[in-house]
């Protein structure tokens, strides 16, 4: 048989694509499509119809690999061409259900659970707790007949073939599970508990870390071909549960709760963190990193002596030293209080937006500044810098309330080249995301709307007339290219701009912290982990993790007035106590047991005149001896609400 052109088999490969589209778009088709495969029966020897992807769900031993022929095809084509539904619906249209979509929203969460656990049995199913080896094929007495030894390797080769087909599978599934949950991340939809399973129990107490640190850093190490010629190596690092939950981990972390991710992340970070001290300590450099900044320039100071130049490793302990006003060295060495000082410091300097290296959006969300350049020429040793701050902050489990933009942490976790897709517009700019979506949905002849392929940029003083494809200023927008040019704007608003600064900051971020933890979770899960718990504030559990300097103690009775009040305030006056003392307005994730140093109270004296005062690099408040509630609240207040009471000790 003659061998088809090339033009033949392009001309093929177009009406296959078509095809595949005309049926993604489909929503009868599509529905139909979930219906057939999540009612799919096996029958098991018993006689009894059982669901075939409850069945796989469970890890069924007794699964037959033509069951699995059966609904492999239907699996397969239902998770790709809704996973291609989805890519042109935006979210307004996703929530509006059929006939924008093939279901409704409380179909697409059951869908969720469904998957999840299908997913889960197929990462048994990938890894298996027994299995035949080419290994165990040749330890085969060789007494034993030749037919037994072919017939072994005859099912060893089944099961790979099987978990082949299964890792086939499990990708296409998880491809459609990251899309629905990335939707979620921007708007939920979905009932938390359906995320989330009992199929992968993490015994955090009997975790060996050094495996978990390298399958996260090298995903290589996981992939199926790795794990079936194990036994030709004798240091392949995983057991079969540790290659289980590092592949979910890697996958479909969302599948795991929150905590239990932040806390194999911690042991992560305190494992790296002693790895750090004891290389250091054997090289002879010594632990830790000292520096003395001067007051007034410690943006200026760090950026020079915490350069990579400089300072190329950035994990090692950072100790400070203050110069004042007059250029002499302040009192005092540093037991952690300096460098909480002096990192609450930097990071309120380098952030904010008079700076010029963030801005902030219409919502007061922060993300890097389209035309830094105008600012600062040279702008990405900066914003390198920058990540690496913020990487140190986290490493360090520094809360640093950094209000950043939604689409902007998507960008740091992005596997896209920190590329994001234009429903993140809606966090960058809510305006423009909705004039877009008028576009798309314009009855009228769009030409009348005197459009182009240009986009204005007026930020700086000056107006800007960006091209947005060669030659855009004289292509006119139509009915027929809108699509094209609604992409192009909001690729050039989220992706072009601010390209190079992402790519710098991330770069420094990953030069502190490995990116493929940080990748366990999702945007807002990042945004706590920078700057806290974002639920309201126990104050149970601040008064049980606080501490008293004599003559107070807990009895005492002004700390007994004290927590009455706070007990009595509103949730924002609560937020304004914690920043007034520590500098965040938000409790660490795990409760006040975590503040570190803990929160403690120490007399300002008998003089009932003064403000309460705080010193936010120890966590804490100076109170004075107030006998009278009211006025312990009224002083309490002012202070707070004034943010007269800092002050460096």
């Amino acid at each position: 048989m003659t061998e088809k052109q090339p033009l033949i088999r392009e001309y093929e490969s177009i009406l296959h694509s078509n095809f595949l589209m005309s049926l993604s778009t489909s929503s009868l088709f599509l529905a139909h499509l979930w219906l057939v495969c999540r009612t799919l029966k096996y029958q098991t020897d018993y006689r009894e119809n059982v669901l075939l992807l409850s069945h796989i769900s469970c890890a069924s031993s007794s699964l037959k690999d033509t069951d699995i022929d059966r609904i492999e095809p239907l699996l397969v084509t239902f998770c790709s061409l809704y996973s291609m539904s989805l890519v042109p619906l935006h979210d307004d249209e996703f929530f509006l259900g059929p006939p924008n979509t093939a279901f409704q929203i409380h179909e697409i969460s059951d869908m969720v659970r469904t998957l999840r656990d299908v997913c889960m049995g197929i990462v048994r199913f990938m890894y298996p707790e027994k299995q035949i080896t080419i290994q165990s094929i040749n330890t085969i007495d060789e007494n034993e007949s030749q037919t037994k030894g072919n017939r072994a390797q005859k099912q060893a080769e089944l099961i790979r073939q099987r978990a082949s087909k299964f890792s086939m599978i499990f990708k296409i599934i998880v491809q459609l599970l990251q899309q629905l949950r990335s939707r979620d991340v921007r708007r939920q939809f979905c009932p938390r508990e359906y995320w989330l399973t009992n199929q992968c129990p993490l015994h955090l107490d009997k975790i060996y870390l050094s495996p978990f640190a390298l399958g996260l850093s090298d995903p290589s190490l996981l992939s199926l071909d790795t794990y079936q010629n194990r036994d030709k190596t004798d240091a392949f690092p995983f057991s079969v549960n540790e290659l289980r939950v590092l592949t979910v981990l890697k996958q479909i972390p969302f599948v795991i709760p929150f905590d239990k991710r932040v806390q194999i992340f911690n042991m992560l970070i305190q494992q790296n963190k002693s790895e750090q001290q004891q290389g250091a300590e054997f090289l002879q450099n010594g632990s830790s990193i000292n520096i003395r900044v001067r007051r007034g320039y410690i943006y200026e100071d760090a950026f020079e002596k915490l350069s990579p130049q400089n300072e190329p490793n950035l994990r090692r302990k950072l100790r400070i030293s203050f110069i004042n006003a007059v250029g002499l060295d302040e009192a005092g060495i540093d037991g952690g209080g300096l460098f909480r000082e002096f990192m609450n410091e930097l990071l309120k300097s380098s952030f904010n937006p008079i700076r010029g290296l963030f801005k902030l959006t219409s919502d007061g969300y922060l993300y890097p500044n389209p035309n830094v350049a105008f600012i600062e020429e040279n702008f990405g040793p900066h914003f390198y810098f920058l990540g690496r701050m913020l990487g140190k902050a986290i490493y360090e489990k520094f809360l640093a309330e950094l209000p950043f933009a939604t689409f902007f942490l998507q960008k740091i976790l992005s596997r896209s080249s920190g590329k994001v897709d234009i429903d993140h517009l809606a966090s960058l700019d809510p305006e423009m995301y909705r004039n877009l979506l008028y576009l798309k949905n314009y009855n009228g002849n769009v030409e009348d709307l005197g459009l182009d392929f240009t986009i204005v940029n007026s930020e700086i003083g000056q107006t800007q007339i960006i091209e947005l494809k060669p030659n855009g200023r004289n292509i006119a927008v139509t009915d027929e290219n809108r699509i094209e040019y609604i992409h192009l704007v909001a690729n050039y608003k989220l992706n072009k701009q601010i390209n190079e600064q992402v790519l710098k900051f991330r770069e420094g971020l990953c030069d502190v912290i490995n990116i493929e933890w940080l990748r366990m979770f999702d945007a807002n899960e990042l945004r706590i982990l920078i700057s806290g718990a974002p639920g309201e504030i126990d104050v149970n559990d601040w008064k049980n993790y606080s501490q008293y300097k004599s003559p107070y103690h807990k009895e005492h009775p002004v700390i007994q007035i004290f927590w009455k009040c706070v007990s009595d305030f509103t949730e924002d006056q609560k937020r304004k106590l914690l920043k007034f003392t520590t500098s965040c307005s938000r409790p660490p994730l795990f409760g006040f047991k975590e503040l570190y140093p803990e929160f403690c109270i120490q007399s300002a004296g008998s003089e009932i005149d003064r403000l309460p005062t705080s010193n936010t690099c120890i966590n804490l408040l100076k109170l004075p001896e107030y006998a009278d509630e009211n006025m312990l609240k009224e002083k309490l207040l002012y202070a707070i609400q004034a943010a007269a009471g800092f002050e460096y000790s």
